[in-house]
């Protein structure tokens, strides 16, 4: 699967990709607490096996661990957590999908836990309905569209508000800012 998706990325560089508009766009799919998700293939690095985390004290719910990726350490980001629902149990099929995101003027890698990886389908934008303004289990500006595949709907979610380490820092700086006054009180 790795080198699917390696091999995908290096074929058309994204400027060729974002700019033919008549071409399908590729999507990898994998499934959350029975779900389908998608995330564009552009921003995926590659998959791995889970392997055991490394947890970081005070770190949001969200965020379970730090691996080791080729000498890099990369925060990993339970989605289901990360959309405020039960977190996801560790299986054998549980993958982390290495992505890359835009966080202010740079680029970040981030582990992105799922509960398993389904394929890499072709969505043509015409097939893509916007995002639902109600009724969605996750917030609206996580979901970029609905792909529809197989009349079925297939949910693609927009990495870089989804999996922003910028949002999640934030939800840690509250929990941390509200111990502090919690020991102030205390005190």
């Amino acid at each position: 699967m790795n080198a699917l998706i390696q091999s995908r990325q290096s074929d058309a560089p994204a400027s060729t990709v974002a700019a033919s508009t008549a071409e399908p766009a590729q999507y990898l799919t994998f499934m959350l607490a029975g779900d389908v998700f998608a995330i564009g293939i552009l921003a995926i690095k590659e998959i791995i096996e889970y392997h055991g985390l490394t947890e970081v004290p005070l770190m949001p719910p969200c965020v379970r661990g730090v691996i080791n990726l080729r000498g890099a350490v990369v925060p990993v980001v339970d989605l289901l957590a990360r959309f405020r629902r039960p977190p996801s149990p560790i299986t054998k099929r549980s993958c982390i999908v290495i992505v890359e995101v835009q966080a202010g003027d740079q680029r970040q890698v981030v582990g992105v836990m799922v509960d398993a990886v389904n394929e890499v389908l072709d969505i043509a934008e015409a097939e893509i309905e916007p995002p639902p303004t109600f009724g969605a289990r996750i917030r609206s500006d996580f979901i970029q569209g609905m792909g529809k595949v197989k009349n079925k709907f297939v949910i693609l979610l927009n990495v870089d508000k989804t999996i922003s380490l910028d949002g999640i820092d934030g939800l840690g700086d509250v929990s941390m800012s509200t111990e502090a006054n919690l020991d102030e009180v205390a005190a």
